[in-house]
């Protein structure tokens, strides 16, 4: 982030939002405001990907736009990689889980 004025008003907004003076949403759109008219922020390529990381921490899951959160649905399920590791986890677990079942329980009453 290139602006200075930006990066002081998000620290100031973000101060607001912890002390639940502001909404996080409104936050989001003052920030996209301003670098919607800011020369600075204008002319700043990465300021874009900046914003989505911010909004991403600031708004909780159900207040990003549903366009938004139907994007970021779709890129995960374009990455099949990450499943297919997840999917050895829960393998493993399942493992885990029947070996336990298969252990029997020392009673010291019963006969030998």
């Amino acid at each position: 982030m290139q602006c200075e004025r930006l990066l002081k008003q998000i620290k100031t907004w973000y101060l607001h939002v912890q002390s639940e003076t502001m909404a996080p949403a409104r936050m989001i759109s003052f920030i996209e405001n301003h670098a919607s008219q800011c020369d600075i922020c204008l002319a700043d390529p990465d300021l874009q990907e900046e914003i989505a990381k911010i909004t991403e921490m600031i708004l909780p899951e159900s207040k990003i736009p549903k366009a938004v959160r139907l994007q970021q649905d779709e890129a995960e399920e374009e990455s099949p990689e990450e499943e297919d590791e997840n999917t050895e986890d829960d393998e493993d677990e399942e493992k885990e889980d029947e070996d336990e079942d298969d252990l029997e329980i020392f009673d010291p009453d019963d006969e030998i």
